[in-house]
């Protein structure tokens, strides 16, 4: 029979156990993901996308600033007075019959004074804060170009790493039939080494090659790990989750849904749209300057009541308070400022050049950009293509020379010859590969066509 305490600990040990398997259970999650699925990912945890959204959301609070200037202000206000001393005013003595030229010293007031109420402002005409008021959809506009910019190469960035990790996983796959292979070649050379047939150095030059096929393979795995903790950075992942790729990769996908080459919209570049922004911008900031030379109206009004007392007794019922009510409006004509707002209407006509100017020069940038990725892809696909075929006629080589040496009618230096050849070719067919992904991101992005 098992003691009590041995079987209280067990079931300690037990529920401990399971808490621990719950916990990381539900700590880590498992997302299994396409390149579209992870950008879009990205696009709503990335830290960098958040502080452009975010850029959004402080732009909309300061239009919401720019709109209060329009919007009536009201102030309330409570005030008291104890007078240490009464304030003493000089009247003349010949009011009270003495002699002119003299002053009678009299103090008027109480000793407590009281006063509350509300001020009313509200701007009827000021032609700087209505063009405020116009340019609020702009500013909006350019601060969403700007989070579309962060997010195009959050997104651009994102395809490279998913794609580079496919590549390396289609690359450890082969290494792993590379090893089958040699294993195999390992096996017959050492028969043969039993039978005379071979000598220990073609047994050790076939060892040599499996332990560097195997060294590659670790070194391939741990960088497809490295991989995947950058993919995760990046994405805004949290790090111990698990992350499958689920995307394959062939180079159907690679050459097809390609631009022609006339198909250049330049405002389907984020980077164009929000020059476009600014030079809205700067157009409403010329008005807002050429409307400061206008007067600016204003309406105003206040209601307070005060009192007087000569004890502190206002809140007693029964005693007078004394209304003061007014409205007023007034118009500020400006006359003469320096030539303040004329040095500032032409720094802005000069700002607007300036990004009239950039729009230009983007326009040329945006063709050069596109022609030469263009041309990138084009010589990527070549090099992928030829890297394939010699992949392809490397593969044969070995398979017919080792099958030669199988039937003794080749040694097994051409073999390990065929053997590294093959690898070269395998590594040059994927480096290429790669490099034909890439070059396909980048003429999408240029195009301004990245999905």
């Amino acid at each position: 029979m098992i003691p009590y305490r041995v079987r209280r600990s067990k079931h300690w040990l037990f529920l401990f156990l399971a808490s621990l398997i719950t916990n990381w259970s539900v700590a880590q999650q498992r997302h299994e993901l396409s390149a579209k699925q992870a950008a879009d990912y990205a696009l709503k945890n990335s830290v960098q996308v958040q502080n452009a959204l975010t850029d959004i959301k402080i732009q909309l609070q300061t239009n919401r600033d720019i709109t209060s200037a329009a919007l009536p202000q009201v102030n309330g206000y409570v005030s008291g007075t104890k007078f240490i001393d009464i304030p003493t005013q000089l009247i003349p003595g010949e009011v009270f019959g003495g002699q002119p030229g003299t002053f009678i010293p009299v103090q008027f007031g109480t000793n407590y004074n009281a006063t509350y109420g509300a001020d009313l402002q509200q701007l009827l005409f000021d032609g700087q804060v209505f063009v405020g008021l116009q340019a609020r959809d702009a500013s909006i506009e350019y601060a969403t170009n700007n989070a579309g910019i962060t997010q195009e190469a959050i997104k651009a960035n994102i395809y490279k790493i998913y794609y580079q990790l496919v590549v390396g996983n289609k690359q450890a796959q082969l290494i792993d039939i590379n090893i089958t292979r040699t294993e195999k070649l390992l096996h017959d050379t050492r028969e043969l080494f039993k039978n005379g047939f071979q000598e220990q150095l073609d047994v050790d030059k076939v060892s040599v090659n499996l332990s560097n096929l195997k060294t590659e393979k670790v070194r391939i795995s741990n960088k497809l790990k490295t991989g995947n903790v950058a993919l995760k950075y990046l994405m805004g992942m949290p790090v111990k989750d698990e992350l499958v790729l689920t995307d394959t990769l062939n180079e159907t996908t690679i050459k097809s849904d390609l631009l022609p080459a006339d198909s250049v919209v330049f405002s389907d570049r984020k980077e164009y749209q929000t020059l476009q922004s600014i030079e809205k911008l700067n157009k409403y900031n010329i008005k807002r300057y050429q409307l400061g030379y206008l007067p600016t109206v204003s309406f105003n009004a206040s209601y307070s009541q005060n009192a007087q007392r000569n004890s502190f007794n206002f809140f007693k019922s029964g005693q007078p308070w004394f209304k003061n009510t007014y409205i007023g409006l007034r118009i500020d004509v400006p006359i003469f400022d320096g030539l303040s707002k004329d040095a500032k209407i032409k720094t802005a006509r000069l700002e607007l050049q300036k990004t009239q100017n950039n729009l230009e020069g983007l326009k040329n940038n945006i063709l050069a950009e596109t022609d030469t990725a263009r041309i990138s892809l084009a010589n990527a696909l070549y090099t992928m293509d030829t890297q394939r075929e010699n992949m392809e006629l490397a593969e044969r080589v070995y398979n017919q020379t080792k099958l030669k040496y199988e039937q003794g009618l080749g040694s097994n230096l051409e073999v390990t010859n065929a053997e590294a050849d093959l690898k070269t070719a395998q590594n040059n067919y994927f480096a290429s590969l790669y490099d034909a992904v890439v070059a396909r991101i980048d003429y999408l992005r240029a195009a301004g066509r990245l999905p």
